[in-house]
C-alpha cells in the first residue's frame, strides 16, 4: 500500500466489497503492468534504428567506393592524381622498409580509393552518409526544420506569388522534380547534361512537362516492344500465366 494509486483501490474495495471483479482487475493490472517506461522503449527503439541507418549508409557507400575503383574511367584518373601528388612512389620504398608485392598492392587500392572519396561527388542513395540524416537527429530537429520549410514557403509566395518575379535556375529545377515526384537525393543522382535538357524544354512549365511525360512514356513502350526479355515475358503472361486454368491429366 505504498503506492497512491493502489491505497486508493484498497479505499474503494473497503467501501464497495460487493464489487469484488473489479478489485481482481485494478490488482492484477497493476501487478503485471510493464515496469519499464515507455519512453525509455522508444529512445532505444529510436536509437537501434539510427545505428542501424548509419552503418547501413556506410557500407552502401564503401560499396560505391569498391566498385568506382574498378571502373577504368576513374581508377586512371585517381591513379594519375596519385602519381601526381608522389603517394604510389612511397608505396615502393626499398632498403629495410622495402615490402611484400601483396602489402604494395592494398596499399596502393587505398590510396586510390581515397582520391575517389576526395574527388568524386557520390549522389543519391550511395553518397557519403551524414549523421544528422538519420532519425534520432531527424526526430529531435523537426521543430527546426518545420520553421525553416514554412519561412522557406512564405519566401516563395512573397517573391513568385504576391511579386511575380522570375524563377531562377534553383527554383526552376526544385519545380520540375516535384513534377517528376523525385526525392532530392534522387534527382541530386541525375547527370548534368540531364538537367540541362529540362531546362532547355522548360519542364517547369506544366504543360510542357505533361508533353515531355508523354513522349518519356511513348519511348519506354517502344523500348519494351523491342525487347526480347519483354517479348517473352507477354508471350507468357498470355499463354501460361497467371490466374490461367488447364485442366490436363497428368
Amino acid at each position: 500500500l505504498q503506492d497512491e494509486e493502489m491505497r486508493k483501490d484498497y479505499d474503494y474495495m473497503l467501501d464497495h466489497p460487493e464489487e469484488y471483479y473489479r478489485h481482481y482487475y485494478h490488482y492484477y493490472s497493476r501487478r503485471l503492468a510493464p515496469k519499464v517506461d515507455v519512453r525509455i522503449v522508444i529512445l532505444v527503439t529510436v536509437c537501434a534504428i539510427s545505428v542501424f541507418q548509419f552503418f547501413s549508409w556506410w557500407s552502401s557507400y564503401n560499396e560505391a567506393i569498391n566498385y568506382l575503383a574498378t571502373v577504368p574511367k576513374y581508377r586512371i584518373q585517381a591513379t594519375e592524381i596519385a602519381r601526381q601528388q608522389g603517394l604510389l612512389n612511397k608505396t615502393r620504398e626499398k632498403g629495410k622498409n622495402r615490402r611484400s608485392k601483396e602489402e604494395i598492392r592494398e596499399e596502393e587500392e587505398e590510396i586510390i580509393k581515397d582520391i575517389i572519396k576526395n574527388k568524386i561527388d557520390i549522389k543519391g542513395g550511395y553518397q557519403k552518409p551524414k549523421i544528422y540524416d538519420i532519425l534520432l537527429f531527424q526526430i529531435v530537429l523537426a521543430p527546426f526544420y518545420l520553421c525553416k520549410y514554412i519561412v522557406w514557403y512564405c519566401w516563395w509566395i512573397y517573391r513568385f506569388t504576391i511579386k511575380g518575379q522570375e524563377y531562377g535556375v534553383e527554383e526552376k529545377l526544385y519545380i520540375i522534380r516535384r513534377y517528376m515526384k523525385m526525392s532530392q537525393s534522387q534527382f541530386d543522382s541525375l547527370e548534368d547534361h540531364q538537367k540541362e535538357t529540362f531546362l532547355e524544354r522548360q519542364l517547369w512549365i506544366r504543360e510542357n512537362y505533361e508533353v515531355y511525360k508523354r513522349q518519356q512514356e511513348e519511348e519506354l513502350k517502344k523500348k519494351m516492344a523491342l525487347d526480347p526479355r519483354w517479348k517473352r515475358y507477354r508471350r507468357w503472361m498470355k499463354n501460361e500465366g497467371p490466374g490461367r486454368l488447364t485442366f490436363i491429366d497428368d
